[in-house]
């Protein structure tokens, strides 16, 4: 434990000698971090997303403008005969504007109150959604049916959007993460050489490698912890602010931040020590190749 204790006080102090290495070492793997957590949690929500539209048996057939509601009632008994489908309940244009009006804001829709834009439709439940594809053909040739909202097609195109952001982010991801292991390496070189006349002291004397290497390693550890518990505190402060903006937008459902926070945390802390130790591990290693002499170019 005392042994723990001086390696940890050594990476502290070694961090805060060379404080403006490890900022910049910090701020690259941050910007690293947060990153990954934007896109992972992105993708989470659109998983859900998608997972919810793909389960719900819930499909709106809209009706052609210039049908009257007489006439629409008659459709929807139309629409009830075709197999698989389980119920059709009608859903009318002054009930939707209602709905989107409550939504998204009067103001929005004061303007067109008069000339409601909205068609009638009706909400079908099928009875198996392996038939989908076939109930809706089905559905589309009745007289005076217009069109259909394709939940499954909205799924294909946000899993589409998840599957580029997350191609784009693992290639600037793997940018920032070489750039990371790079400047953390720098700045532990730059400790090593601040410090080689103790190490040169220290291998003279008979101290293993290890011995000489844990410091700097802790060091190298240290800034990716610090760098994990910025981006933990960063990613909370991202993911609530997207959050609150897009909610104020449009109607849309977040994974709450407490469900995955500690995910996030244990994640970030993992990343941040192993970039940091791999960071540090590298640049150790021409050194104890060297002897006491050798360190110091005698």
């Amino acid at each position: 434990m005392k042994g723990f204790g001086y390696l940890a006080k050594e990476g502290l102090k070694s961090v805060w000698s060379n404080r403006i290495m490890s900022i910049a070492s910090v701020c690259v793997l941050v910007s690293c971090l947060v990153l990954t957590g934007a896109a992972a949690l992105f993708s989470i929500n659109v998983a859900q997303v998608v997972e919810s539209v793909g389960d719900s048996n819930e499909t709106t057939v809209y009706i052609k403008s210039d049908v009257s509601q007489l006439e629409a009632v008659y459709i929807g008994k139309d629409i009830e005969k075709v197999s698989n489908v389980a119920s059709a309940t009608f859903y009318s244009k002054d009930e939707a504007f209602k709905k989107y009006k409550e939504e998204l804001g009067e103001e929005l829709f004061n303007k067109i109150e008069d000339r409601n834009p909205l068609p009638d439709a009706f909400i079908v439940v099928m009875d198996d959604l392996s038939l989908y594809d076939d109930t809706v053909a089905n559905i589309l040739k009745i007289d005076g049916v217009d069109s259909i909202n394709d939940h499954r097609e909205l799924a294909k195109k946000l899993t589409d959007i998840s599957n580029l952001v997350n191609i784009i982010c693992i290639g600037v991801v793997a940018a920032l993460m070489i750039i990371s292991i790079f400047i953390i390496a720098n700045t532990i070189r730059a400790t090593m050489y601040s410090r080689r006349f103790e190490i040169s002291i220290m291998k003279s004397v008979g101290a293993t490698n290890s011995f000489v290497r844990m410091p700097f390693l802790v060091e190298g550890m240290v800034i990716g912890f610090i760098s994990a518990a910025v981006s933990t505190g960063g990613i909370a402060l991202l993911y609530e602010a997207v959050m609150s903006a897009i909610t104020s937008m449009i109607p849309f459902t977040f994974i709450p931040l407490s469900n995955v926070i500690l995910y996030v945390a244990v994640a970030f802390v993992i990343a941040g020590v192993v970039i940091g130790f791999f960071g540090s591990f590298i640049s150790i290693r021409k050194y104890l190749k060297k002897e006491g002499n050798e360190i110091l170019g005698w």
